[in-house]
């Protein structure tokens, strides 16, 4: 079915909640695993339904924020998930405490059991209000930013769509569209202090409602973390200043060079990697779609079906509108079983990477479509970061046909730009640390833990009030995550040293690398992280010599990429 023909009808909360409750007593009650299953089985549909109408409310909000009746909806959603927990939770501790546990281990695998165990350990019915009104100040965050208007040589233009000319390669060009980036965010600075430090005191009263230090723990069981640590992702931030950081150093350095720029570089420098400009793909949106076909068709039958089913049923949403939510992202569909890609193009390699890493999300969930339970469709969010990241190197070798005469520069900046990314995504978690370790810091005092943090993971950055916004220590503000998912960036550095570890094996044996991510991914969510890579071959990022290996092998490409004739 088309996403346009897709019907939404909001459910009745009540009826909802005594289905709920009906399925709880008849599996509490269940005299056999057939009876308990049938049950299992039908509360799968249930929840497939409520999913589906809460994505679709989504969805079609974020496409237009003006839109009243989605803004409605998705007010209806964010009150309606916090009432719903409590019911989930009845469920989940009859699941747990049950004398046919074991068989549905047996059948469906014991990591249902892991989650739900964390998931407990996330709510409890005084939450109720303080998770509303999460909801509320989040969505007050997204609409903000997708309220931007900023004028810019004579136009105005959404957050999204000034990013090409903060590429631009005219340095005074460039910096304007800096400058007034920066202005907007710092007009509007007063309202995103305001909602990000009753977002963090919220989340502090929640841990320690549920009898945590404050929220960091409470964070961690939020996001489900069911195979690692806060002390494991400590030693990869130490491994990532200790390998990562000199090799970035090193990029930006050479960076400084071609652009004949002083070192470090102001934040607008920074942003432009060649002389002549960044690379830049070759066509309009459909051009670079037909391309994403091409690509998607020779890669592998099941990735030709994959995306063929979402061209056909207008499962992609790409363009920059008015009232459009910035950023991007993919979700899924289940009562359909397709997944849904929403982003906005705006003329730069953005675009490209959205049909592939984007599309590597949606490939993923694709591919497992059919798991029951259905929370076996996704892993865990750094592990489908994996699938997304991967594809991005999948698609270099048809990167003449997406940049043309920019393909060399692509590949150089592609690679670079994944190592460039791990420090700057370790330092939004370190931060986030920092903040809810001490909730009670001021705005001002943020802005300055972001500023010193800035001097250990990117030196390479100058803060010297050229751009107030982002010298001054408050780019953070703009980083979607640290207010809407706290604690979910460290994902995109673990998944990106996953990522680069395949680089690797691509530059050795292209189907050997594809063979291990097909392993990988074809394992969905039935599995933790470490054990999804363990199964598939790859080395676990929390080991040290995980990321001192990719550092080697990629500062060798570097050193002996050939960018004759690129300014």
């Amino acid at each position: 079915m088309k996403f346009c023909d897709m019907p939404y009808q909001r459910p009745d909360l009540e009826q909802v909640k005594a289905r709920l409750s009906d399925q709880t007593a008849r599996l509490k009650g269940a005299a056999s695993y057939d009876e308990a299953k049938a049950v299992f089985l039908e509360r799968e549909r249930e929840q497939k339904h409520l999913h589906t109408a809460q994505t679709l409310a989504h969805i079609r909000h974020s496409i237009d924020t003006r839109d009243a009746f989605y803004d409605g909806e998705v007010k209806f959603w964010n009150a309606a998930e916090p009432e719903l927990q409590p019911y989930q939770q009845d469920w989940t501790r009859v699941m747990l405490d049950f004398p046919f546990r074991q068989d549905f281990a047996r059948e469906y695998g014991d990591l249902m059991f892991v989650n739900a165990e964390i998931q407990l350990k996330t709510f409890a019915p005084p939450l109720i209000p303080l998770l509303q009104e999460e909801n509320e100040l989040t969505q007050a965050y997204e609409k903000l930013l997708a309220s931007a208007q900023i004028p810019f040589e004579g136009g105005v233009y959404t957050l999204s769509q000034l990013t090409p000319f903060k590429n631009d390669p005219d340095d005074a060009r460039r910096l304007a569209a800096w400058k007034a980036e920066g202005r907007w965010y710092k007009d509007h600075q007063p309202e995103l202090d305001r909602i990000y430090d009753q977002l963090v005191h919220l989340r502090d009263e929640m841990g320690r409602k549920l009898g945590y230090e404050g929220y960091t723990t409470l964070g961690y069981y939020r996001m489900g973390r069911n195979c690692y640590t806060q002390q494991d992702v400590e030693r990869f931030r130490a491994a990532v200043v200790k390998y990562l950081v000199p090799v970035a150093d090193g990029i930006y350095r050479r960076q400084a060079q071609r652009l004949g720029k002083q070192y470090p570089m102001s934040f607008a420098d920074n942003a432009l990697e060649f002389r002549s400009g960044n690379p830049r793909p070759v066509g309009g949106p459909d051009d670079i779609l037909a391309q994403g076909r091409a690509f998607y068709d020779a890669l592998s039958p099941e990735t030709s079906a994959f995306f063929r089913t979402l061209l056909e049923n207008g499962l992609l949403d790409v363009l920059s509108t008015p009232g459009k939510q910035s950023g991007g992202y993919c979700t899924s569909i289940p009562d359909y079983g397709v997944p849904f890609i929403f982003a906005n193009f705006n003329g730069t390699q953005h675009d490209v990477e959205v049909v592939t890493h984007e599309a590597g999300h949606a490939f993923a969930a694709w591919l497992n479509r059919d798991r029951v339970p259905m929370e076996y469709t996704w892993p865990s969010m750094e592990a489908c970061e994996v699938h997304s990241m991967s594809m991005e190197f999948f698609a270099e070798p048809w990167a003449d046909g997406f940049f043309g005469p920019d393909a060399q520069k692509f590949r150089y900046s592609h690679l670079s730009g994944a190592l460039t990314f791990i420090p700057y995504g370790t330092l939004v978690d370190h931060f986030q640390h920092e903040v809810y370790a001490n909730p009670d810091m001021t705005p001002a005092q943020r802005h300055g833990v972001w500023k010193e943090l800035l001097g250990v993971y990117m030196p390479w950055m100058r803060l010297d009030g050229d751009i107030p916004f982002y010298s001054q220590g408050e780019g953070w503000q703009r980083q979607h995550h640290i207010y809407s998912s706290p604690f979910y960036y460290i994902d995109y550095c673990l998944a990106q040293t996953v990522a680069l570890q395949l680089w690797a094996l691509i530059q050795k044996d292209r189907q050997a690398a594809w063979a291990r991510y097909m392993a990988y991914t074809s394992q969905g969510g039935s599995r933790t992280f470490t054990q999804l890579l363990a199964n598939a071959g790859l080395d676990s990022p929390f080991d040290e010599g995980c990321l001192r290996d990719v550092c080697q092998a990629a500062q060798a490409w570097l050193d002996g990429a050939d960018l004759s004739g690129i300014h």
